[in-house]
């Protein structure tokens, strides 16, 4: 976006000393410690005997008996089946919620990866489960495939991906477990199951998205499209303009998203369509760049919103900043090495405008707030918990940085989209229990059924699933 942390600082304090900010007020706020009460960026400490585990963001932890490495499916049915306690599958811990933790086993099936098979002409895939995103899309180019859509961040497994719902952005475009036909798990029992929607549809519907609650999944077999290239455009406008177009935008490109600077009065539009002719290549991304300098833009005028908002005006680029052409799976991911906590949750398509006007008017009182506010649009699918299984939702991402407090997600922002009938991110942070997550999903108390069935005992249980499904949880 074209403005870095070097040239806010020194710009930031020219303009402070030439409108004659009072020394005082502006030495209070850039004293201000934005740390959250109890962050502590360090593992936790286990027992002896135990190992530790931490999700991506740190705020998720266990300190396990077991974090057990299987070397292939049978060894991985082997020890499900011999656990005494409960069991729970780790991806690449990207979740922000309590999916993973347990304190007794926690399986990484890392060593379950690759492709195992591909049928190019029929454009049919399978992988191991344990393969991350970015792994899956290189070695589909290889073979001429593609995915149909890419979500923003590719450091997940294919599992944890489809377990939690994981989307990209586009209007008629599909979260990526709608790519799956069939896929292998391990039950409770140490069984190890295929399932597609041919031979068991209620199993299948359940087990597309399932956060990890009927067993672990080993393999999953997709039907992919054939490689395609991509042109990738972002532009920076005032934020009413880019409202006021964004349900034409959403209609008009292949993909398209919104990012909202808080307290600037702009945003990023980022749109991808289908190019034919010679790639570019992707410029390198200044994302980070951009964060960092937002970051001090807030540290050293955050205190007056008036001046952080002129500044940004005068000092952040409009009109096209980036135009690159490149194969698909090159362009809708980009590395996000800044750490974060997020709470995204998808409003019904109707609401996502009016949605996205009230979290930016709720943040507008919290001067601390500096990372973007994401909005995407999902199409709809029929996986039994696929938040979009009741037509296109537009998602709406508030983010706060690793350190800094995000409390204020569950006061302020959840209660909004719960009055428009949004239903959270699987793998984002929400408060909702089966007595609210009942009532949005239809097929709710059909999935608890089937779950209960497969796992009766609770192997897969841990406190945080338990509830959601509504079960009590005895350690």
């Amino acid at each position: 976006m074209g403005l870095t942390r070097r040239q806010l600082l020194i710009a930031g304090g020219a303009v402070s000393a030439a409108i004659g900010i009072p020394a005082g007020q502006q030495i209070a706020w850039s004293l201000k410690d934005f740390t959250r009460p109890g962050y502590d960026p360090t593992p936790p400490s286990a027992p002896a005997g135990r190992m530790a585990w931490t999700n991506w963001s740190g705020i998720e932890r266990a300190t396990p008996k077991q974090i057990a490495v299987p070397a292939d499916e049978a060894a991985l049915a082997d020890l499900v089946r011999a656990a005494r306690g409960r069991v729970r599958a780790a991806g690449s811990g990207h979740s922000f919620t309590g999916l993973v933790p347990c304190e007794d086993i926690i399986v990484d099936v890392s060593r379950l990866s690759g492709l195992v098979a591909h049928d190019a002409q029929k454009r049919i895939v399978t992988f191991g489960a344990g393969t991350r995103l970015h792994q899956a899309a290189r070695e589909m180019a290889a073979v001429g495939l593609a995915w149909p859509n890419q979500p923003d961040i590719d450091i997940q497994t294919l599992a944890g991906s489809f377990a939690t719902a994981t989307h990209g952005a586009g209007l008629k475009l599909k979260a990526l477990h709608d790519q799956v036909i069939g896929f292998r798990f391990v039950t409770a029992s140490g069984d190890i199951r295929d399932v597609t929607r041919e031979s068991d549809p209620d199993l299948f519907a359940a087990g597309k998205v399932s956060l990890g609650a009927l067993g672990v999944v080993t393999q999953v077999t997709m039907k992919m499209a054939p490689s395609f290239a991509l042109r990738r455009r972002v532009w920076a406008d005032r934020i009413e303009a880019l409202l006021e177009q964004a349900e034409e935008l959403a209609s008009t490109h292949r993909n398209f998203e919104l990012y909202f600077l808080p307290h600037t009065g702009l945003a990023a539009a980022i749109s991808h369509d289908i190019y034919e002719g010679p790639l570019s290549g992707r410029a390198q991304s200044e994302d980070d760049e951009l964060l960092l300098g937002l970051k001090k833009l807030r540290d050293s005028l955050g205190w007056q919103p008036w001046l952080r908002r002129k500044f940004a005006e005068a000092s952040l680029p409009r009109g096209v900043v980036e135009d690159d052409t490149d194969e698909s799976w090159r362009l809708l991911s980009t590395a996000r090495p800044i750490k974060f906590n997020e709470m995204e949750y998808h409003l019904p398509h109707e609401e996502g405008v009016r949605g996205l006007r009230a979290v930016l008017k709720a943040l507008d009182r919290r001067k601390e707030t500096y990372f973007p506010i994401e909005m995407r649009w999902t199409g709809r699918d029929d996986a039994m918990l696929s938040p979009f299984n009741d037509g296109p939702r537009v998602s709406i991402a508030c983010h706060a940085a690793v350190s800094e407090p995000y409390d204020y997600f569950f006061k302020d922002i959840e209660p909004l989209h719960r009055a428009r009938g949004g239903r959270p991110h699987w793998g984002k942070l929400h408060s909702l229990g089966y007595a609210e997550l009942s009532g949005l999903y239809p097929d709710f108390d059909r999935f608890c059924e089937i779950r209960r069935a497969l796992d009766p005992d609770g192997k897969f249980l841990n406190p945080f699933l338990a509830k959601l499904f509504g079960e009590r949880f005895n350690g």
